[in-house]
């Protein structure tokens, strides 16, 4: 009992640290409960033994922040010292007095702290942007009374009650994701008021500005709150304000412990932050030194023992100690992992979706379903309005981050997310729940159009046999069940897939149909006209791509994610299974140990051993199901593919025949095929020489011919790894060149490693000119390939080699 009031009695003196509504509404409920206690005794005419558990040993680092506060209210309000229900109606008479004492305070509205916070909000320039606007701005606090009470206060000074939102422990973890999405995008929201459930695995890199309202007692904790605004990609000086009651016996305490950090600060680069969770005070907790200073602070002795801990802990060697063992890290890959994953991350950029393109798609799909949307700055929109079905669709299909009602700043390429100056813009790619709301809901209500598919022309295909395209999706699932009871998909592919009359099947790369272009409605008649007589049409053709997808192409799939998703999955069963097994341990170490104890007769010293085998019971039964889920997440399976849409390709020699137009005169097709292979030998051949490691991908479409590895001792400061280089054969005396839409992207996706290599056969010599950044102008929709002049081409490019 002795513990758990003292452990009361300090919750009291940090509550009444901060704030008058804090302290008033925790002696008003406690005295409410002991009144009700009272009633219910005096029919026993006896006060029941107080069976709480002890907390003399009890570290705010245990619990996650809901329930830290959720037990702290219940000590307050439950905790006493009375035997007899004389010495309950003492208490309660103190309290009464305690109360209308601090309600006078309340309603007086002197405040110290709160007006410091004022005059930070309307004087301090550091709150206001270049605009004149507030800034974003967190505030922490300890507890839920002075949150609603800065509330309150906060809304009443801004005049706005959009203007602030909270976050506590109270709040299920969708509510809280959907509160912090609203202080990141809506612009009319501009602080955020939150107990430390806040800064837990939530990123609030949107603001750069920080209060302390209240100081947590665990350094750790301090960190974290600081860690959700300073982190990697903030672009702002970041700025914290702790603030403090200096005549408290805690603020005595951590007026020292900043005035020292503040000394160390410079000379360790502003890094106090990164280890001040990792700081013990003479082998202690900061907690226990707070305790000591809450319970004997008045003592001369204790205090001055008290600030010689702090200098000592904080002294600038022992800090830098910290900071060294921080750098350090066990997780290391060899030189061969890093390098894989660096080729691969280069090649899927080499490949992305140009930001443009999704640009233009998501403004008009966007638009064409009821949202507003509206330029702001280069590369920068406002969206004002969601309309209800995209957000009714992301309640359907989306996890994570929810789909607001409007967005202060979008964009679609990462240099225009951060702007110095600038409110900070979401970017809307692929994996954003907006685009991939609107995405879904456009397919749904146009689902009928890619099924009745499209007629493509191939212009470099000076052939007469048609073939079929096909878009099919290949997805992997593992065995973990949705609510929906269907299985989770944990990867999904888009492949291209093209058919012949023989019923020949091949990879028709990332994106063929950028290197097509639609038939006009005078070929499309004549096309349709002539498909009634091609039988094998005629056929279940669809089957034939599914039956390669299967055979080819889902395996490696499959393979792929098995072998990333196993390693993955282990080290996670590791992890689980070292830090589960460990807190069971102590909790079964603990319930003997308090067990043994209490049969000596020494109950309520330590927390109660029922209590403690309980929780190691409860971290049984949670290692159980995670290993079981985890297990199930092993389970690694293909899902049938799916043909989502489909196309004819006619080949331009073909359209020509039926529109009875002439042949452009064209170059033997075996002898373009010999220069083509004259030039990929010549520039294959070159590579090795020039020290590189090329490779033939020219089969892939990938839109780029040769991938060639750099070595080690080549690689530029960028580190790239990787060259793609596009080659372009052409006869002697040629002046043009031909170059698909799809190449031209690459070359902007990857601009400093594309290569446009044009050599020039004649006979056995070949002359060759390696281009950097050919291309000025990205291709619009319409066009599917672009004829340059070599000459002018060549003059508007960097040149960086010329052989022959």
């Amino acid at each position: 009992r002795k513990t758990t009031v003292g452990f009361a009695l300090t919750i009291l003196q940090r509550r009444l640290a901060s704030s008058p509504e804090a302290i008033y509404q925790s002696l008003r409920r406690r005295r409410e409960r002991l009144e009700n206690r009272l009633a219910e005794e005096r029919l026993g005419k006896r006060v029941a033994e107080y069976t709480e558990p002890a907390y003399d040993d009890y570290d705010d680092d245990d619990l996650p922040s809901s329930e830290l506060e959720d037990t702290e209210e219940k000590v307050v309000d439950r905790a006493t010292a009375a035997l007899t229900i004389a010495e309950l109606e003492a208490e309660i008479a103190t309290l009464k007095k305690l109360e209308r004492m601090a309600n006078d305070v309340r309603i007086s509205g002197e405040d110290r702290k709160w007006e410091e916070l004022s005059r930070l909000l309307q004087d301090n320039e550091s709150m206001f942007g270049p605009d004149g606007l507030l800034e974003k701005l967190i505030i922490f606090t300890e507890h839920r009374d002075t949150l609603r009470y800065l509330t309150d206060k906060i809304r009443s000074l801004l005049g706005k009650e959009e203007a602030v939102v909270t976050i506590h422990g109270g709040l299920l973890r969708d509510e809280r994701r959907k509160v912090e999405e609203l202080f990141k995008q809506d612009k009319d929201v501009r602080i955020l008021i939150a107990t430390d459930a806040a800064g837990e695995g939530i990123n609030l890199q949107r603001a750069h500005l920080m209060v302390n309202y209240d100081l947590p007692w665990n350094p750790n904790r301090i960190e974290q709150r600081f860690g959700r605004i300073h982190r990697i990609g903030q672009t702002e000086v970041c700025h914290l304000w702790n603030l403090v009651s200096r005549e408290t016996r805690e603020g005595m305490v951590f007026q020292r412990l900043f005035e020292k950090l503040e000394q160390e600060r410079e000379s360790l680069q502003g890094k106090v932050f990164d280890v001040l969770g990792q700081v013990t005070f003479d082998n202690r907790p900061l907690r226990e030194l707070l305790i000591e200073a809450v319970r004997y602070g008045n003592d001369p002795a204790v205090r001055a023992r008290l600030y010689e801990i702090v200098d000592h802990s904080l002294d600038r060697e022992a800090l830098r100690r910290l900071l060294d063992e921080h750098a350090l890290t066990e997780n290391t890959m060899d030189v061969q992992q890093v390098m894989a994953i660096r080729e691969d991350m280069e090649r899927m950029e080499a490949h992305r979706l140009q930001p443009h393109f999704m640009e233009s798609f998501f403004i008009e799909a966007f638009t064409r379903v009821g949202g507003k949307i509206r330029l702001r700055e280069k590369g920068r929109y406002e969206i004002t309005a969601v309309p209800f079905a995209i957000r009714n669709r992301d309640l359907q299909i989306g996890f994570g981050e929810p789909v607001l009602r409007r967005y202060e700043r979008v964009c679609f390429d990462k240099p225009y997310c951060n702007v110095p100056g600038l409110a900070p813009a979401a970017l809307i790619a692929p994996g954003h729940p907006l685009l991939e709301a609107t995405i879904d809901l456009v397919r749904e209500r146009n689902a009928d159009v890619l099924k009745r598919g499209a007629i493509f022309v191939d212009e470099d295909d000076y052939g007469i046999e048609e073939r079929l395209l096909f878009y099919v999706e290949d997805s992997v699932q593992d065995g973990l069940i949705l609510p929906s009871g269907k299985k989770r998909a944990i990867s999904k592919h888009i492949h291209f897939v093209e058919i012949k009359e023989d019923g020949g099947a091949i990879n028709a790369g990332y994106a063929p149909y950028l290197d097509y272009r639609a038939a006009t409605e005078e070929e499309q008649g004549l096309i349709r006209t002539y498909l009634e007589s091609r039988q094998w049409l005629q056929g279940n053709v669809e089957d034939i791509a599914v039956s390669y997808a299967i055979s080819q192409v889902i395996p490696a799939h499959v393979a792929a994610v098995r072998e990333r998703r196993t390693k993955l999955i282990n080290r996670t069963i590791k992890a689980v299974k070292e830090r589960l097994t460990a807190e069971i341990q102590y909790w079964d170490f603990r319930a003997a140990d308090l067990k043994q104890k209490e049969s000596r007769g020494r109950k309520n010293t330590r927390l109660n051993s029922q209590m403690a085998a309980r929780r190691a019971e409860e971290l049984a039964a949670r290692l159980e199901k995670r290993l079981a889920a985890l297990a199930r997440e092993k389970h690694i399976s293909a899902m049938p593919p799916v043909i989502v849409g489909g196309a004819l390709v006619v080949p331009r020699g073909l359209v020509n025949r039926l529109t009875c137009r002439a042949d452009v005169p064209t170059p033997d097709p075996e002898a373009r095929r010999k220069i083509e292979l004259a030039a990929m030998k010549a520039v294959l051949d070159l590579e090795r020489e020039l020290g590189f490691i090329p490779r033939d991908v020219s089969a892939a479409k990938a839109g780029y011919d040769v991938e060639s590895r750099i070595p080690p001792g080549k690689r530029s400061p960028e580190g790239a790894t990787l060259r793609f280089i596009e080659v372009k054969g052409r006869a002697k005396g040629a002046t043009t060149v031909t170059v698909t839409k799809n190449e031209i992207l690459t070359a902007f996706n990857k601009p400093g490693e594309y290569i446009l290599a044009i050599v020039e056969v004649d006979g056995a010599d070949s002359k060759i000119v390696y281009l950097k950044k050919p291309f000025r102008e990205r291709p619009d929709f319409a066009a599917t390939s672009v004829n340059y002049n070599i000459v002018e081409l060549t003059n508007g490019s960097e040149i960086i080699l010329q052989r022959g």
